[in-house]
């Protein structure tokens, strides 16, 4: 059976309309949907109905790289996270059927905030912005201090040689897509992180993804009211899960939230050694051991996975525009990348 495209169930959502009545405490009826800029990597949606809002996140449609858009354990992991002061939505519904709009989605609650694509938050005034990084920086330590197992993810990961297997995974999801190409940088970079790559011991839930657009602000106050976009998340190295958050200060911002280039003293915003140390003061560290690595390695995995969304937008099925800027990103990305591994020291 032919599953619905995606102007197929949106301009007939009799489909959507008949699941959401069966498994949506709540829902009103008289359902318009409008598409929600953001979400890169599954297609995202508001739900409109006469009672209350919603918000859908779906696979995209199209051939899928083995492994990415992994809803299903996106949806789990958010559940878990209920009530244990990490700001998530809360979800509601999960489909596997692809039938009802031609891939797998759910359904979780609309946060109304802010979401900013610049890092240097240009809209927030000078004297409050050192509170946004602060709100940022606290979200994500309290991730990397919840209890795993307490919450039910003790099997949401292997809980053993994450790095070695973290850049196997994106070697070979950047050497997969052929129709993106290759990167000259990309190739010196995966002997030299096999090389240098330091033994890691702690396990924490990590989300992946952290940057400042894949959260929601408070409207009014420098509070982080939900982190969005958990796809990548599963169980490792906090200190990667932070290094991956602190490329920010290491990259401009070419179709990403870069620092790189501005003036962090005028704008109010901390430097990178203390953002750092604040990270560190609230999950009890004495510093950032292989730091170096952790970064490079931060920027091969990005490098990736933007790899993988050139694929998607070469093939026709990337989730937004935005997806096209951002490729032009790339050699950027790997650049860097290969100049900070190439830096005389140990990583």
């Amino acid at each position: 059976m032919d599953l619905p495209s995606d102007k197929d169930w949106l301009e007939d959502l009799s489909n959507l309309e008949g699941w959401l009545g069966a498994h949506l405490a709540g829902y009103g009826g008289a359902l318009t949907v409008e598409r929600l800029s953001g979400g890169q990597s599954n297609p995202t949606y508001k739900l409109i109905t006469e009672r209350r809002s919603f918000v859908l996140r779906r696979k995209p449609s199209g051939v899928l790289l083995k492994g990415a858009h992994a809803i299903e354990r996106e949806y789990r992991l958010l559940r878990s996270l209920e009530g244990t002061g990490v700001p998530v939505p809360r979800v509601y519904a999960l489909c596997t059927d692809a039938t009802v709009i031609g891939s797998s989605f759910y359904v979780m609650e609309l946060i109304e905030g802010n979401i900013f694509w610049d890092a240097t938050f240009p809209l927030i005034p000078k004297h409050e912005r050192a509170g946004y990084f602060d709100a940022m920086n606290g979200a994500l330590a309290a991730l990397h201090q919840v209890d795993y197992a307490a919450v039910g993810l003790a099997d949401y990961g292997p809980t053993e040689g994450y790095l070695p297997r973290q850049i196997s995974k994106w070697t070979r999801q950047y050497r997969q897509d052929d129709a993106a190409g290759h990167i000259k940088q990309m190739e010196f970079l995966i002997p030299w992180l096999t090389e240098h790559c330091p033994a890691s011991s702690e396990i924490r839930i990590v989300h992946g993804d952290f940057r400042c657009d894949n959260m929601i602000f408070h409207p009014r106050m420098s509070s982080v009211l939900a982190v969005l976009d958990w796809e990548l998340s599963t169980l490792g190295d906090p200190l990667a899960d932070f290094a991956y958050h602190l490329m920010m200060y290491r990259l401009p911002p070419v179709g990403i939230a870069g620092l790189v280039g501005s003036d962090l003293q005028a704008l109010n915003i901390p430097t990178e050694e203390e953002y750092a140390a604040a990270y560190c003061r609230r999950t009890g560290r004495d510093g950032i051991p292989h730091l170096r690595f952790y970064l490079v390695f931060n920027l091969f995995r990005l490098a990736a996975i933007v790899h993988g969304i050139r694929g998607r937008v070469l093939r026709g099925n990337a989730a937004s525009n935005y997806n096209r800027q951002l490729t032009d990103a790339l050699p950027t990305i790997a650049e860097i990348a290969w100049e900070l591994a190439r830096l005389p020291g140990e990583a």
